[in-house]
């Protein structure tokens, strides 16, 4: 007889983000949820994902989630640790990293992030932490993999300001570009998982969550949101997976506690 798994709405996210990274993949990480779900890809199904943070770990294998891309965490673990400028001209630039991993404050339906203002850009409402380097993953890396919490005030028609890139402003903004990467192939959020169309770029929703109805994503959501003819419905996470997510968030917890 089997015997349900009870998992919060956040770990069926990062369950589901940290299963798009596949084994032998190089993986550029930000800070925070994209974090947490590279590190579970990590120590589950893709032991050997290669991690790259900003700061210029290679091979980062952290015990606890980084703070920040300056934790320390980061370069004791790491198989070693280059400049800045290395990590972007050479492996960034020069085609070595086959996905970007990024969060974001805002996200629009064509995948274009903001993390710059809320607001009217001359008198914003509210200033955010700005690009950090996810402008040139977003452009470089061979494809972009996205992951936020799904709320009105996340997911929005049009994003205030495009700190980094999706599809533009009309869905062409990577056409005709050289030597440009796919942009962003799938957006995760604690409802569904959401692709661009072939066609047109705008973000559709391919899979529900269990227990998500297709009113819920809409209410979450800033505009007219489409879901795919094939509508899917996302693994639960298994017992494994999440033993693992929150002994690494408990190792995490108590780390920055001091403890």
């Amino acid at each position: 007889m089997s015997t349900a798994i009870d998992y919060s709405a956040g770990e069926m996210m990062t369950v589901t983000a940290a299963r798009a990274l596949e084994n032998g993949m190089t993986c550029f990480v930000g800070i925070g949820l994209p974090s947490e779900a590279a590190n579970l890809a990590r120590l589950t199904h893709a032991p050997e994902v290669v991690l790259i943070y900003e700061s210029g770990t290679l091979q980062t294998r952290p015990d606890v989630l980084p703070l920040s891309i300056g934790d320390g965490e980061l370069c004791e673990s790491a198989l070693t640790t280059v400049s800045v400028p290395e990590m972007f001209r050479y492996w960034l630039q020069g085609g070595k990293v086959s996905v970007g991993f990024l969060g974001t404050a805002q996200i629009d339906r064509y995948a274009n992030l903001n993390t710059t203002l809320i607001g009217d850009y001359t008198a914003p409402k509210v200033r955010l932490p700005g690009g950090g380097g996810a402008p040139e993953i977003a452009t470089n890396a061979g494809e972009v993999f996205i992951t936020l919490k799904h709320s009105p005030r996340a997911f929005v028609r049009d994003v205030d300001f495009i700190t980094t890139l999706g599809f533009g402003r009309d869905g062409k903004g990577r056409d005709g570009v050289p030597n440009i990467g796919k942009g962003p192939t799938r957006v995760i959020s604690d409802l569904c998982v959401m692709k661009p169309d072939p066609e047109d770029r705008e973000l559709t929703v391919v899979s529900l969550h269990p227990g998500v109805t297709r009113e819920q994503v809409q209410e979450a959501t800033g505009w007219d949101i489409r879901f795919a003819a094939e509508l899917e419905t996302t693994p639960v996470p298994s017992a494994h997976e999440l033993e693992v997510l929150r002994e690494l968030k408990a190792r995490t917890d108590r780390a920055h506690s001091g403890q």
